[in-house]
């Protein structure tokens, strides 16, 4: 399948997970379990939480490059098998959010590893059944999580409105959450998926709806799939919705707030923001100052592996090109021209 198609196909397959749910899975399980099952119990949901955190630290740090492979291979070999296994309705329902979770890092790396035909696909068909496991195991912020990875994706992929439905039934289901991290997290979403389809309208309002939720206190208690969603990460994706928008100087203050207040210790995280940073000055004209902050952003994407960190490498190569009378603009697509393969 050429890419065109692959769009086409993967636009109606996005919007189809929203029919995908079986919301009485887990009861069903627990009554038909044969006797010689495996017995699971908190033992097998704590490690399958453990190595989503592992393994997502390692991707948040390196890139969903680095580690995707480790984890399919848990997913199928270990956990996979758990699921047919004998367990009671709460574990079952523990067992299959942290494997929502597990599954929905895995989409993530795949999204993140490459920008190929199969890659996408890959990240879609996994998004689809984390939204699939968190909806049996009645977790709205796990099946809003999910959603966000089918409109983020569909954003990448340039289907606007597909973007901007899946948004919207982000926020619907984490609508009634007590956690305004989450709330933050959907409808920065579906602001940004309004953005991209020219409504500045919607994408103004669901900003602020955003804000408003990103700066009350966290309250509720827990383990959170949105709890990484910190002032710093709403920071930089306000800041890339209001460039979007057109308004520069709001932008750059928010990617300012997000590296220097916030700090994004996360290596690839801190990279993009960086590359970022560098594009919005470049448009405002500051060419010494996105050549500055370009110097950092290669310091910092050295030996990651993400694509889009490979993007903004190219995206800075390609805007480079004008200044070639300028050794300091030269130098940094010299350096570039290493990173990019």
């Amino acid at each position: 399948m050429d890419r065109r198609n692959f769009i086409v196909a993967s636009s109606g397959y996005a919007l189809s997970a929203l029919d995908l749910p079986d919301m009485d899975s887990v009861t069903r399980r627990t009554r038909s379990a044969s006797p010689g099952s495996l017995r699971i119990g908190r033992g097998e949901v704590a490690a399958v939480r453990h190595m989503v955190k592992t393994l997502g630290d390692s991707a948040s740090e390196l890139g969903g490059g680095h580690a995707r492979h480790l984890a399919v291979r848990y997913l199928t070999q270990d956990v996979a098998p758990w699921l047919e296994g004998r367990f009671t309705e709460t574990t079952g329902r523990e067992l299959f959010a942290a494997t929502s979770q597990l599954v929905h890092l895995a989409g993530w790396m795949a999204q993140d590893e490459g920008d190929t035909p199969e890659l996408s696909g890959l990240a879609q068909s996994y998004y689809a059944h984390s939204f699939r496991l968190a909806a049996e195991s009645g977790d709205p912020e796990l099946s809003a999580t999910a959603l966000r990875g089918l409109a983020v994706q569909c954003v990448d992929l340039g289907y606007r409105a597909e973007a901007v439905q899946l948004g919207e039934a982000c926020v619907d289901y984490g609508r009634h959450l007590d956690n305004p991290r989450a709330i933050a997290y959907y409808e920065a979403t579906l602001a940004n998926a309004a953005a991209q389809d020219d409504d500045r309208r919607m994408a103004t309002r669901h900003l602020a709806m955003a804000e408003t939720a990103i700066g009350k206190p966290v309250t509720a208690s827990g383990d959170s799939w949105a709890a990484h969603y910190s002032p710093g990460r709403w920071a930089h994706e306000s800041g890339m919705i209001l460039s979007r928008l057109g308004d520069l100087d709001a932008a750059e203050e928010h990617l300012h707030l997000a590296l220097d207040i916030h700090g994004l210790d996360r290596r690839r995280t801190r990279a993009i923001v960086l590359a970022d940073l560098g594009g919005v000055r470049l448009r405002q004209g500051d060419v010494d100052g996105a050549l500055v902050t370009w110097r950092d952003f290669l310091d910092c994407a050295d030996g990651i592996r993400s694509v889009k960190v490979q993007a903004a490498l190219q995206d800075m190569r390609v805007r480079l090109r004008r200044y070639s009378g300028v050794p300091e603009a030269q130098e940094l697509r010299e350096r570039a021209a290493r990173f990019v393969g």
